[in-house]
């Protein structure tokens, strides 16, 4: 059994011991380990000290810190908000080299691209490079541990295995389909909804904040496809038609990139019923846009996807998301701009009649 002092170790050679690696000579288009990512979220907060801030909302089991980096123009008005996590299943190492590209793309776009500049003064973007801390770690030990999916938690009493798929632990139908209650199966989905230290992390950070959320993306592969809610079949989100349509606009952006094709519907349409998902959590929030993006590839490399693929699958994805931000923006923003500027033609219209009557 591991000591409370060795967690302590185990966390702390995960994120120190390495050289500080600048900004500028990181590497995007390789894949890296905890502790280059956790040193790369710092460079990135000193690099860019008016945008990017680093908040620690939780710890994992082997008491590694959740970290998300903020970002945004800092304003004293309240703000609405973009979720991104990536690295909640500890194999599919695309998705936090995802996270990493993204938040470089947009720190260098807010100051050439004034439809990104205008986004930026009115939301900030919450991102988490690597949810499944442990997980990951433990998927960089060798050749045996690469496939891991899911944390490092001891499994419930009687049980000799480790570890609970995070996305099967979420408080959405938990543990009703498309799971496992069996501690030794990858989608084992825990003892109870949000058992996790993971799941209770997002649970609370977004929670606490759902009505400023605009956007919930939870990032994975592989399998070239955008979920949409819900999970269940017989289980119809209100907003269908909305999402499907934005994700069909978003599905079409990464086209134009380099040709992928990306599908665009519910699990159990286009891949398989599951219930617990960050994805369906975060709808049941209320907030409007939720999805779940599944990287390249088709299966060829599956979980293994080379690294000189990491670029294209990066800037395919960017345009996805980027759409649907996009989206999420200017119906919220330029929406209420309308509404404002109808009510107060209507109040000058509705002045000019009384003078007139007067």
């Amino acid at each position: 059994m591991i000591t409370s002092q060795g967690l302590h170790l185990l966390a702390l050679l995960s994120v120190v011991g390495t050289t500080i690696v600048r900004s500028e000579e990181y590497d995007y288009f390789k894949y890296h380990p905890v502790a280059e990512i956790s040193d790369w979220m710092f460079q990135m907060a000193k690099m860019y000290p008016d945008m990017v801030t680093i908040q620690e909302y939780g710890k994992t089991y082997q008491l590694r810190p959740i970290r998300l980096l903020k970002i945004g123009m800092k304003s004293e008005a309240k703000k609405k908000a973009i979720w991104m996590d990536c690295g909640i299943h500890a194999r599919e190492w695309i998705a936090p080299a995802f996270c990493q590209y993204f938040v470089k793309q947009l720190l260098q776009a807010y100051n050439t691209d004034p439809k990104v500049k205008e986004m930026m003064s009115n939301m900030d973007f919450y991102v988490t490079p690597v949810l499944n801390m442990d997980g990951y770690f433990h998927s960089w030990r060798d050749n045996q541990t690469r496939l891991w999916r899911k944390n490092m938690s001891p499994g419930p009493p009687g049980c000799n295995c480790t570890g609970t798929d995070l996305n099967r632990n979420f408080d959405a139908s938990w543990g009703t389909l498309g799971t496992s209650h069996d501690c030794c199966q990858i989608t084992y989905c825990g003892r109870e909804a949000a058992s996790e230290q993971e799941a209770q992390a997002v649970t609370y950070f977004v929670g606490s904040r759902r009505e400023d959320f605009l956007c919930f993306f939870t990032i994975h592969s592989y399998g070239q496809m955008l979920l949409v809610p819900y999970g269940q079949p017989n289980n119809t989100d209100p907003n269908y038609n909305e999402l499907m349509k934005v994700g069909t606009g978003a599905a079409e952006a990464i086209k134009k990139v380099h040709g992928k094709s990306y599908t665009v519907g519910t699990p159990h349409d286009i891949l398989y019923a599951y219930s617990g998902s960050s994805r369906d959590w975060a709808r049941h929030q209320g907030i409007p846009f939720s999805y779940t993006f599944e990287l390249r590839d088709n299966g060829t490399f599956g979980f293994k996807l080379p690294e000189d693929q990491i670029k294209p699958t990066c800037e395919e994805a960017y345009s996805g998301v980027l759409h649907i931000v996009t989206y999420a923006h200017d119906k919220t923003f330029n929406g209420a701009t309308r509404t404002t500027a109808a009510f107060l033609s209507t109040l000058v219209l509705a002045i000019g009649v009384i003078q007139t009557s007067g």
